[in-house]
């Protein structure tokens, strides 16, 4: 049922339509060239923030793009970004539809993966401290970070073609930890020699280390089980202990992106393509460019893989050490900022489409043969961080969202301020005390590492979720608690 209009102080209150109180339209005849109408998923509570930045105007601009299927969407999350909003989703008919590296991102295959533990958080709480203590100096963290493992150029290369299947044969992984990550944890179509040197020289101490911004290890309890069925089904119960770790491709992954937007935005004009934005420099999925980007952005997602599993062993050893005998399962592990090749059925077409995802996780339900045979049953894990001072969710794809937004849901809780405005008058002493006061130890390499990612920065997470819950793109398994914190 269409909802009244409601009003923001934009200009966009006689310009966007409720369809209902989860999803609000922008129609194709907003502007000139656009080919498709932009759809927000949002609450009457979120709204006003989203409409506040570009990320509505970049949706818009998403719309405009050649062989764009469906309608440009965006997650609850959305925040401005470049090209794409952060939180964006397009889906590309393949013969006559573009790949743009600003649909994908700079942070390449960033993503979460969740160790779920058999520790219980009262066993665990009189020794926290320490731990986290322990974790920091195992995991390396910030900036620029080098890692525990320097690589050759051959290793990298082996890494960049093979992903997880690298970690595997040298006693990184298991492999109950390559069937539970998307992929497999090795993306098809990987090409090292698309990848440049600059890029491999960024990314050789790199593997197994956590940079900075957003990035994070967490310990977590679980707080809240909302379906009792799927918790169990994921190994979920309350008062458990979980460690969760959000990271990507580091430098590598940066320079890739870097590197082909630089390649794309001087030849658009070879191929008659002209954009409302440059930052979405794009090229035909079909040209040489394109076909080299998503080689070089396959190879750069193995990379983002490997460091997110180099990342469990460290926590494996490191909690090994403390609680002898204790159990880390990979619950799975989701990417985000992908450009992947997937079968749907939507908007009238069924075929293979190129799911661009900025911000944006799969989301998709039981029954899909992509997904592991563990889940094929109960649909996939979908892990949604928030900020470091509330909560995070576990949640399960559903067949709506591959109706509607072609398997994907929001990454997270999405920022409501610049990382400029969040540190101003801050000092990291009082966030720890603060952070604290609700239960949570804070350790970071750097004063920003902090105070630019205060809780005050982000949407709620519960808001958040709640949209897309109502929505009925995802359904709510598990709320958890951070309990430990370590930023770069």
């Amino acid at each position: 049922m269409l909802q009244a209009r409601q009003k923001t102080g934009t200009k966009w209150d006689n310009i966007i339509e409720p369809i209902d109180q989860y999803r609000y339209r922008i129609p194709k005849s907003y502007k000139s060239g656009m080919l498709v109408d932009a759809v927000i998923y949002a609450s009457p509570e979120l709204l006003p923030s989203i409409l506040n930045d570009l990320s509505p105007e970049q949706a818009c601009n998403v719309a405009s793009l050649p062989g764009i299927i469906g309608r440009s969407m965006a997650m609850p999350d959305v925040h401005q970004g470049y090209g794409f909003p952060i939180g964006g989703v397009a889906a590309m008919d393949p013969d006559t539809g573009v790949v743009s590296p600003g649909g994908v991102g700079f942070d390449i295959n960033c993503g979460v993966r969740l160790l779920k533990s058999t520790l219980l958080f009262n066993e665990v709480r009189p020794h926290l401290k320490k731990l986290v203590e322990a974790l920091f100096h195992a995991v390396p963290a910030g900036t620029g970070a080098g890692g525990r493992i320097k690589l050759n150029d051959k290793e990298i290369n082996d890494i960049l073609s093979n992903g997880l299947q690298w970690t595997l044969e040298r006693g990184y992984a298991n492999q109950d930890d390559i069937d539970r990550s998307e992929e497999y944890g090795q993306m098809q179509g990987a090409d090292p020699a698309a990848v440049s040197a600059r890029a491999r020289k960024r990314g050789a101490d790199q593997l197994g280390t956590l940079g900075s911004g957003n990035h994070f290890l967490e310990i977590d309890r679980v707080e809240q089980i909302f379906d009792r069925e799927l918790a169990d089904a994921f190994g979920l119960f309350e008062g458990q202990i979980c460690f969760m770790t959000h990271c990507g491709s580091r430098g590598l992954g940066h320079q890739v992106c870097t590197d082909y937007v630089s390649i794309m935005k001087p030849i658009m004009q070879k191929y008659q393509i002209e954009l409302a934005d440059r930052e979405l420099a794009c090229c035909p999925i079909s040209s040489t460019e394109g076909k080299q980007y998503l080689s070089a952005m396959a190879a750069a997602a193995n990379f983002a893989f490997a460091n997110r599993q180099c990342i469990a062993h460290w926590i494996r050893e490191t909690v090994g050490k403390q609680f002898p005998g204790a159990e880390l399962d990979l619950l799975y592990d989701v990417a985000h900022n992908m450009a992947k090749f997937e079968k749907h059925n939507a908007y009238g077409i069924d075929k293979t489409v190129l799911v661009h995802r900025k911000g944006a996780t799969r989301a998709f339900p039981a029954g899909r043969i992509e997904l592991p045979e563990v889940y094929r049953q109960t649909g996939q894990p979908v892990i949604i961080p928030g900020d470091m001072g509330r909560a995070s969710y576990i949640l399960v794809g559903t067949e709506l969202a591959m109706q509607e937004t072609f398997g994907s849901v929001c990454h997270g809780a999405g920022r409501l301020m610049s990382r400029t405005s969040a540190r101003k008058g801050k000092q990291s002493k009082d966030i720890i005390e603060e952070l604290l006061s609700k239960g949570v130890i804070a350790r970071a390499s750097t004063r920003e590492g902090l105070t630019e990612e205060v809780p005050e920065a982000y949407k709620s997470i519960d808001q958040v979720i709640d949209a897309v819950h109502h929505a009925g793109i995802a359904r709510k398994v598990a709320r958890l608690k951070p309990v430990g914190v370590i930023k770069g």
